[in-house]
């Protein structure tokens, strides 16, 4: 009794261990040495750039623009501002961004080592500490400590806090295709965030293999490496983009991005601010940068490219584990083997039983498909349950940390109270070997589709051994199965965790499979336990526990405030205004333009959606307000054979943040330009705009340049069409409207048009 007690002991502590390992748990303070980084140092610039939202176009960008300069200056770096227009073909986002650059020189410089973070923040409510003010900031404090050793790196070390990242890369885009520096770049060391904490995370940029990137990075030797190939694997998978997007793409320049992606609510938010920013995470932050500045700085930068990927794995004590793709045949092909030659020695020493192998496979495949049900299902049942999780457009509620225990707890239920209806005392060895042949065949299927999870060999091989020991003895030590059960539970555990966090919970399947999946390889030990039909019933009441906390905890607070929005649109064609929101449920704040009874919005009328697909949802009509509408103005109308060459001038008559332009497919543009930037044919195709998505040609982001100019041609015989939407983040501030502040339970929705005043105008060119 005494000894399994000593192995669920062992068991939980493999498991804490495996999220305690991730990151720093205090933080350096102010009496830090000088050479060294400190978080708290850091955190002094953070607030100082963090007091107000910092949005492209608005005052305080200037002001964030202004310190940061300052700050570079004052550690006795020469600093420059990149100016240009920039077009995100992607996003459709053209904008003229403000770089800040600044360059330490090498001794002997092979290729430069480029630290980045964006300085912008998300519009129009967020205040940027996490995204991405962390970086800017982890990076000034890291090249103070570099600076104050005294040393001359061999490499230059150029540094680049970009602009307009949230909203389009903009920034980046410059940098890479027309400043003279990006020819120099060998590496880009880049710090974002995707939430306010939990571990950060490396992820690889290359359009190569990751070989040498792992090698270098194990070498440099950082304390808390957190970054697998699965990862990077689905990472390059999915439609994801940041600074060295440009990079990767445009420049063939290789880079390590590092995020932080809990507490993934604050994201784009109000609730990323100062205070809610994990100290804990921004020393991991500060974790990674020092030692990988030492060793980059003095490392030959034209040997980063690689033809060939590793897999690679962090696990405590050793850190980070790799070895070359192309071991992962070889490992597969070996395991098999083993596999096959340990059932056919325990069936010829009787300690396998054909029989109760087949009887095996049964609980492993019922609580596959129960807790894939339960996990396929479970986020649809939670948003029906509580439809306010709908207004939480990360997919992640305030609460979500408690369902994943939810899910968790539940799952290794189902899986205890499956095993206990097969239980045996003699058959552990033969309910053994089923899990092991599903974890290979899944080790197969990687090998080919997925080639960064090819790591889940390394708990197989452990669960041979485990199968070697019980062919060979009955009753086996306890304690000694529980060890070999370590690199299942510290290399697996955090990706319970993971997936759900970086991809909400609709992702909870994930969860629910990889407990089934870890379980069924845990059955070594928890095949000798006769009692799993009451671990299983404590597990079910623990899960119901967790449901019952995460209940009471549903609701909208200060702590937990309701994202909402609102928006004032006036068609200037049709004389009209609405008010609109984006919410399905509605709150008082809301319902006081709304009311209880909105209509339900034509969405065929304003194309404003979310990167999520969200849309506006009801709206009601309301006063005009006398606003101004912008100033057209036709300077040149020419034709010249059969092309019509067009020259227009548009200003906005009040303080305005974004000019967005949609025409139906019906017109056709030979050629555009937008304040001088030429709009660039895709392709081969004949026409600029050619595959425009739902009528929208781009989003001009207003700047202290407030008018806008387009030269553009089309058939002459062509009606040409716009519509303009001319919006401002100025609803709560706007003396027309004199609309109260939300209460603090409220916060305004991220991702999608909010506190907007937005004028329609349609021009035409007969």
């Amino acid at each position: 009794m005494l000894k399994k007690a000593i192995a669920l002991a062992l068991i939980i502590l493999a498991i804490y261990s495996s999220f305690f390992a991730l990151m720093p748990t205090k933080i350096s303070d102010l009496n830090t040495e000088k050479t060294a980084f400190s978080s708290e140092r850091a955190l002094i610039h953070l607030k100082n750039i963090t007091k107000k939202p910092h949005y492209v176009g608005s005052a305080e960008h200037e002001v964030v623009k202004n310190y940061l300069i300052k700050a570079l200056g004052d550690l006795g770096l020469e600093t420059q501002v990149q100016e240009a227009y920039s077009q995100n073909k992607k996003w459709g986002s053209i904008v003229k961004p403000k770089n800040i650059l600044a360059r330490i020189k090498g001794s002997d410089n092979t290729k430069a080592l480029l630290l980045l973070s964006h300085y912008d923040s998300k519009s129009h409510a967020s205040l940027g500490a996490s995204d991405a003010g962390s970086g800017v900031v982890t990076i000034l404090e890291g090249i103070r400590a570099f600076l104050s050793e005294g040393k001359t790196p061999k490499n230059d070390i150029i540094i680049l806090f970009s602009d307009a990242e949230e909203l389009g890369l903009n920034g980046a885009d410059i940098f890479v295709n027309q400043h003279p520096w990006a020819k120099d770049v060998g590496l880009v060391l880049n710090f974002e965030a995707r939430g306010s904490g939990g571990p950060s995370y490396m992820l690889i940029e290359t359009n190569g293999g990751n070989q040498n990137l792992i090698k270098g990075f194990k070498e440099a030797n950082p304390d808390y490496p957190v970054a697998n190939s699965l990862a990077y694997s689905i990472y390059k998978m999915l439609p994801n983009d940041t600074d060295l997007t440009y990079f990767r793409e445009d420049g063939d320049i290789d880079g390590l991005n590092f995020a932080f992606i809990d507490d993934h609510y604050d994201y784009h938010t109000a609730l990323d601010n100062y205070e809610r920013l994990d100290r804990n995470t921004l020393e991991h932050q500060g974790s990674y940068f020092m030692p990988l500045l030492h060793y980059f700085s003095d490392a030959n930068l034209n040997n980063v490219k690689s033809t060939e990927d590793s897999v690679y794995f962090n696990v405590p004590l050793f850190k980070m584990v790799s070895y070359p793709n192309s071991w992962i045949l070889p490992m597969l092909i070996l395991a098999i083997l083993i596999f096959c030659a340990l059932v056919f020695y325990g069936i010829k020493k009787r300690s396998l039983n054909a029989k109760h192998m087949a009887i095996g496979f049964l609980p492993g495949i019922g609580a596959l498909l129960i807790n894939g049900v339960v996990g396929f299902f479970g986020w649809k049942l939670l948003l029906i349950m509580y439809p306010q999780y709908g207004e939480i457009l990360h997919g992640f509620p305030y609460n979500g940390h408690l369902y994943i225990w939810v899910f968790a707890l539940f799952s290794t239920a189902v899986c205890m109270w499956l095993y206990n209806k097969v239980y045996k005392p003699e058959n552990t060895a033969s309910l053994t070997v089923p899990p092991l042949l599903l974890w290979l065949i899944i080790c197969g299927a990687v090998a080919f589709k997925l080639k960064g999870a090819s790591f889940f060999i390394i708990p197989v091989y452990f669960g041979l051994i485990s199968l070697f020991v019980l062919v060979r003895q009955k009753r086996p030590d306890i304690i000694l199965m529980t060890l070999l059960l370590f690199p299942l539970l510290l290399i697996m555990s955090p990706f319970i965790q993971m997936f759900p966090v970086g991809l909400g919970l609709k992702t909870i399947i994930a969860t629910t499979l990889l407990v089934s999946l870890m379980f069924s390889l845990c059955i070594s030990v928890f095949g000798f336990s006769r009692y799993k039909n009451r671990w299983a019933f404590l597990l079910f009441f623990a899960s119901f526990g967790c449901f019952v906390a995460a209940h009471f905890q549903s609701d909208f607070n200060e702590e937990r405030p309701k994202p909402n929005s609102l928006v004032y649109l006036y068609d200037a064609d049709k004389d009209e205004a609405h008010w609109a929101t984006y919410d399905k449920l509605l709150d008082d704040w809301t319902q006081a333009y709304l009311t209880d009874s909105p209509d339900v919005f034509d969405a065929s009328s304003v194309n404003f959606e979310s990167k999520y697909g969200t849309q506006l949802t009801y709206s009601k009509k309301a006063v005009i307000k006398p606003l101004k509408t912008p100033y057209i103005d036709k300077q040149k109308d020419t034709v010249i054979g059969d092309v019509r060459h067009l020259q227009v001038f548009i200003s906005p008559q009040r303080a305005v943040n974004t000019l967005e332009f949609f025409a139906d497919n019906s017109n056709q543009f030979l050629s555009f330009n937008i304040n001088g930037l030429e709009i660039e044919k895709e392709g081969n195709e004949m026409l600029v705009f050619a595959n425009r998505i739902k009528d929208r040609l781009f989003s001009y982001m207003v700047t202290e340049h407030k008018s806008i100019e387009l030269n553009f041609t089309v058939p002459a015989e062509q009606k040409t069409t716009f519509q303009i939407f001319e919006v401002s983040f100025d609803l709560l501030e706007n003396e027309l409207f004199r609309i109260p502040k939300r209460p603090n339970t409220m916060i305004p929705k991220p991702f999608v048009l909010n506190d907007a005043i937005m004028i329609k105008k349609t021009i035409s060119f007969e």
